[in-house]
Formats: structure tokens, sequence, C-alpha cells
């Protein structure tokens, strides 16, 4: 999505935004599960929390936004530049998963994923040899480092719809936001993971 709003020269928010009005307008297909108007809710609240629209020096930020076990999840992260490497500095990340009933256990749920996320798309490396892995344990299978962790910002939409899943979404769409991120900091687009094996990020 955010090549098509680079290629466009559309703000990467506001063309899902625009894309999500279109679908209101005149679904497309005839068994859609989501609600785009619901979508719309998250990616508005997340350019809001993030001050999307105000660029900050050395700070590179990327979106995604995602749907998963009837729960939508937007997310930005931002990303600086430490010694030519790109470090996760924050992520924001708003969830609408219907009624909230434990908002403490739902941070917890949306923020280990994000983390897990991360881990994986930034470092996790899982190969086969002779038809067996070659990573045996955590000591050659690299995970995220406490000290890699972004601070983290979570926020839920505030609605009377029933309660849906949440532990799961949030986990997918961060990889996505991570690589626009690096993208708009290194000018190199990730397609494959985990990111730190590319080596134009390897410094």
């Amino acid at each position: 999505m955010d090549e098509l709003a680079e290629a466009m020269g559309k703000d990467p928010i506001q063309l899902r935004i625009d894309l999500f009005e279109r679908a209101k307008a005149k679904p497309v297909g005839e068994k859609n599960d989501y609600d785009p108007t619901r979508f719309i809710g998250t990616l508005k609240m997340v350019a809001e929390k993030s001050d999307w629209n105000n660029n900050k020096d050395g700070v590179f930020r990327g979106v995604s936004a995602y749907y998963s076990h009837n729960t939508y999840v937007a997310q930005v992260v931002e990303v600086t530049m430490k010694e030519n490497r790109p470090v996760i500095d924050k992520v924001y990340c708003v969830s609408d998963c219907g009624i909230v009933i434990n908002k403490s256990g739902a941070e917890n749920q949306a923020e280990g994923a994000i983390i897990d996320g991360i881990g994986h798309a930034m470092f996790s490396s899982l190969s086969f040899k002779n038809g067996q892995p070659e990573q045996s344990n955590f000591n050659n299978y690299r995970l995220i480092r406490f000290n890699e962790v972004p601070k983290i910002e979570s926020y839920f939409v505030d609605n009377n719809e029933s309660p849906t899943g949440l532990g799961e979404p949030t986990l997918p769409p961060i990889a996505a936001a991570v690589a626009n991120a690096i993208y708009k900091a290194t000018g190199t687009r990730l397609t494959k993971q985990p990111f730190m094996a590319e080596p134009k990020l390897l410094g």
C-alpha cells in the first residue's frame, strides 16, 4: 500500500482512508466481513495519537492497518538511525476490538504481540539443511532483546461493539509498519524477513 501511495504522490494513511471510503459507498465483492467505517476510525485515531501530520527531525515513520479475529488494528512505527543502522524507537497502536473488558490485560496482549512481531520481523530466522532445522535453541535462534524493545503506546476505540479477538491481531501488521518506516529512513524496500539480514542494513 505504501508503494502505491508513493507512486500516486499520496499520504499513506489518507490513501487507506480514501479506499475505505470508496468501499463504504460501493463495496467490492459480496462477502466482505469487515466494516470500512471501523477501519477508518482506527486509521484516523492512530494518525491523531502519533501526530502523523507533523514531521519530526531525524524520525522516520511507517504505517500499517490490519483486520483479524474481527478486530481492526492501525499502527505507526517511528525509526531513527543510529550508527547507520535503523532503530525502532516507538510504536503507536490503535485497536478496535469492541468493548474492552480488562484494560491492562488488553494492553499486555496488544503490546506483547507487537514485541514478538518486531522480533520475528527484524531478527528471527529458521533455516533447513538436509531436511533438518539448523537452529536448535535460543543460542542460534535470534529473538528480540530487552534493550531493543521500543516504547509502545496502546489505544482502544471506545464503542459498544461486542468484544472480539486481541493478541493475534496486533502482531502481523507490525512487520509492514516497520518495513515502511525503515524504507523512509534508508531508501531500502524490505520484502523478506528477517529484515536485519538485508546487507544494506548491517552497517
